[in-house]
């Protein structure tokens, strides 16, 4: 069963029709990086002022889950369906799942980064709700995400044989767990404050993380921001980037975070 809801059906287009009315709303002023806009409030995102390329939210039937997910994917605007770009998979937070990517800007986002000169790639990513990506029974969005997204993206003929992860919390910890677990699957991890302590999971597998191009971000006001330390600390190699700034957990800091996340990313991904 493969349910899809493709950008022009009508479901898809009131959808993208409130994404727009939600960023058109967007007011407020710069708040540090010239172009984007944030809005009322400090724990708004700023969303950049691109174009959206195509992005498209539609349903799976995961085998790995038992049950159907949400697929995102987004090209940078002005090219086209995006057949042969690689691919950064987006990992949500535990308030977060795929289906809020478009109202997260992530594909103003990307537009915005291949704008300002980063090799282009796709992004995609697909619901694994609030298990931290780890297997529950047999529900498991760790395998989903290395087996089964890879042949969606396939599909639509992405360059799977480039890959990269990106995640936020919840996302970032399993984006980490992701590449220990499967070497060679990731070439680089943006961690944007990931839900990680010492003696966990992560911590105890970092030697697999050798070789694979880590950049860690996390506020200074962020209660995890000691364990992410120590998570620097730990790894084989030092992070190829690494960034701590003013900022709480929560998507007000970690949208600062994405244009250099993206950057990054498109870096590791370049040949």
């Amino acid at each position: 069963m493969n349910v899809t809801q493709r950008r022009r059906s009508p479901l898809w287009v009131t959808m993208r029709r409130r994404t727009f009315l939600a960023l058109g709303a967007t007011v407020g002023a710069v708040a540090g990086l010239a172009g984007y806009n944030s809005r009322s409030g400090e724990s708004s995102p700023l969303v950049p002022h691109a174009p959206v390329g195509d992005e498209r939210l539609e349903r799976r039937d995961s085998a790995t889950r038992g049950r159907l997910v949400d697929f995102y994917t987004a090209v940078p605007a002005g090219h086209g369906d995006g057949r042969g770009l690689p691919v950064c998979v987006v990992l949500h937070g535990a308030s977060t799942t795929a289906a809020d990517f478009p109202r997260l800007g992530l594909g103003r986002f990307l537009t915005d980064a291949v704008r300002r000169g980063a090799p282009p790639f796709v992004l995609a990513g697909a619901t694994g709700d609030r298990l931290a990506w780890r297997p529950s029974g047999g529900d498991d969005p760790q395998r989903m995400v290395h087996e089964e997204l890879p042949r969606w993206c396939a599909k639509r003929g992405f360059d799977i044989s480039r890959m990269a992860l990106l995640g936020w919390s919840m996302g970032g910890y399993g984006s980490l767990l992701l590449a220990e677990a499967y070497p060679g699957f990731a070439r680089a991890v943006a961690a944007f404050s990931p839900a990680v302590r010492p003696g966990d999971d992560v911590f105890t597998a970092a030697r697999q993380l050798r070789g694979v191009s880590i950049g860690l971000w996390c506020g200074r006001q962020d209660g995890l921001l000691n364990e992410v330390r120590a998570l620097a600390k730990a790894l084989p190699e030092p992070p190829a980037t690494m960034r701590f700034e003013d900022g709480r957990h929560n998507f007000a800091y970690w949208s600062r975070c994405l244009p250099a996340g993206l950057d990054f990313v498109a870096r590791a991904l370049r040949h």
